[in-house]
């Protein structure tokens, strides 16, 4: 069920003229199989933009996206849903106030032709954690954590390859921070989803991711792998300050 994912030299420029703003320059980087590989860095550093371009909600892009090999903008739409997912920050914003969970999970099962609607969305309501009951529930009665497990639930329901993750926890507690992510690194591995993740949190990194990226102003500065964060392994001046300002914290928490 998983597949690699390839960018190259991918480029966004938004705007024309003397004040275009070229958000991403040029991106390169490789995700293995099954990989879990994280996108960190500041506010504003592209990171959710790569997400959009791998995703083509955003297709102003230049450059290369490769899925298993394929470029992304060969792959047709209806294939291109079923490979990859989205995850999205905001779970309340993500989902129709006015649709219950049922219609929201029945929705991409009719788009797509797919037969036992009933027993897919009890599976996936399962799952992640929740009773068949919520199926009847919309989501003002829903916790911000039960909502986002029903966002992944709705990412789920078509089977993809790729689950890409854009800050999933961050609007959440912390406790349930821990409970998403856990679901989600369960799900990776009884799956072999291949995930890609937006993170400001390295501890989220940590647990989470195999390799990182560590992004500002729109470029890669390094890419590293989970355990070079303990010791500060980084050698790129901005990603050495991140990891030692997130240790740093850490260790006063």
């Amino acid at each position: 069920m998983s597949v690699s994912v390839e960018c190259r030299d991918l480029a966004i420029t938004f705007g024309a003229g003397p004040t275009a703003a070229k958000v991403l320059p040029g991106v390169t980087f490789s995700v293995k199989p099954g990989e879990c590989f994280g996108l960190v860095g500041e506010s504003g550093s592209g990171k959710s933009t790569v997400l959009r371009c791998i995703s083509m909600l955003t297709d102003i892009w230049t450059g290369n996206i490769l899925i298993d090999g394929k470029p992304v903008r060969d792959i047709p739409l209806i294939e291109r849903c079923r490979t990859l997912q989205m995850v999205f920050q905001d779970p309340y914003g993500s989902l129709h106030p006015r649709q219950s969970v049922r219609t929201v999970l029945n929705e991409p099962l009719v788009i797509h032709k797919l037969g036992d609607h009933e027993e897919r969305m009890r599976r996936a309501i399962t799952d992640v954690g929740l009773p068949v009951s919520f199926l009847d529930r919309f989501p003002h009665q829903l916790s911000g954590g039960q909502r986002q497990r029903v966002a992944i639930a709705r990412a789920l329901i078509l089977e993809p390859s790729l689950l890409l993750l854009d800050e999933p926890t961050s609007a959440l507690d912390v406790s349930v921070q821990a409970e998403i992510l856990n679901l989600l690194q369960r799900l990776r591995d009884e799956r072999g989803f291949t995930y890609i993740m937006v993170t400001h949190d390295l501890a989220v990194v940590d647990h989470m991711c195999d390799r990182f990226a560590v992004m500002l102003h729109g470029e890669i500065t390094e890419i590293l792998p989970r355990d070079a964060i303990p010791g500060n392994r980084a050698t790129h001046p901005y990603a050495r300050e991140l990891i030692g300002a997130s240790l740093e914290y850490e260790g006063a928490h």
